[in-house]
């Protein structure tokens, strides 16, 4: 059967445009590498994306995910800016020895991330903090306040107002470690659990990908880790206590500050992002139509807002 001219110029034209984008495609993941080095006789994972002379954003993870949480962001933010993700101890791919070996607490975890920075030659830069990475972060900061040029946060709480009733459960906890041990793995580190932490209460679930809360739970079940995240969530009552010592910190320092939060967030309330306003004023405050791991939900959202804040602090920089 003979092709019409017409058709077959047009397949021609689709066949060289399809070429031609294929060949204009350029992913922005070709400047993520994976990298681990030692510190305090520890093998510390990070990731790494973007330029190494470019302004510096350093991650700071949730719990119980890693350094993987940030990549839908890396890809995102690796054309202009030098980003690295870290991977805490007793997390993801960094070293995860027994509590009777590394003492499990957020003091001990900030001092190895901040031994990081150094190692790696990270004079300043802004900090993202997310969950966990909020109690390592404040750390951070309040020890070497010089290096921190801005700090962004997202679903970590830093006052009262921030915790939701789950957090009951979690205090009893922490006033009776050996009697409430199995209730806490109910509420915080079962399948259950898990899957809520990022679900909460969204509208809209099929937007989750259910990988995400398999692979964290394969990561809790895995040898010592129920032991490790016992000792370091014991832990969590000295970040609570910190409150008004990193409110000091905000109120005294006023840091350019970018709050991006998920309203969906069980753990964590709103009333806890727009708190950062009584003590920076100028904070800039986003309420996310997404859960507590945001990025799961309003990826480009989050990367539109981090990029904006990152560019106005060039710009008042130079």
């Amino acid at each position: 059967m003979k092709v019409p001219a017409t058709l077959a110029l047009s397949a021609a034209l689709a066949c060289a445009t399809a070429h031609a984008s294929a060949q204009d495609l350029r992913s922005s993941r070709r400047s993520i590498s994976y990298h681990t080095v030692n510190i305090q006789g520890l093998e510390i994972f990070y990731r790494e994306a973007g330029p190494a002379d470019a302004p510096t954003l350093l991650l700071l993870h949730g719990f119980p995910s890693s350094s993987r949480m940030w990549e839908p962001l890396l890809p995102l933010l690796a054309d202009r800016y030098h980003v690295i993700a870290p991977d805490y101890p007793g997390f993801g791919n960094s070293s995860a020895p027994p509590p009777s070996t590394f003492t499990y607490t957020f003091d001990n975890i900030a001092g190895v991330i901040g031994e990081l920075t150094t190692k790696l030659g990270l004079g300043k830069y802004v900090l993202f903090m997310q969950d966990y990475g909020g109690p390592v972060g404040f750390r951070m900061a309040l020890a070497h306040a010089e290096r921190v040029r801005g700090i962004i946060i997202q679903n970590a709480v830093s006052h009262e107002q921030g915790l939701s009733p789950l957090w009951e459960a979690r205090r009893r906890y922490w006033a009776d470690p050996a009697h409430e041990l199995e209730a806490l793995k109910a509420n915080f580190t079962s399948l259950a659990a898990t899957r809520q932490r990022h679900l909460g209460s969204s509208p809209h679930p099929e937007r989750y990908d259910p990988d995400t809360w398999n692979d964290e739970y394969a990561f809790l079940t895995r040898p010592g880790q129920a032991e490790i995240q016992a000792t370091l969530f014991l832990d969590y009552r000295t970040n609570v206590a910190s409150y008004p010592k990193w409110q000091d910190w905000l109120r005294k320092t006023r840091p350019p500050t970018l709050v991006v939060w998920g309203k969906y967030d069980p753990s964590f309330t709103v009333a806890g992002a727009t708190a950062y306003r009584d003590d920076v004023p100028d904070a800039e405050v986003h309420i996310l139509e997404a859960g507590h791991f945001a990025l799961d939900e309003a990826a480009d959202e989050i990367a539109a807002l981090v990029r904006d804040f990152l560019a106005r602090l060039e710009k008042d920089k130079g």
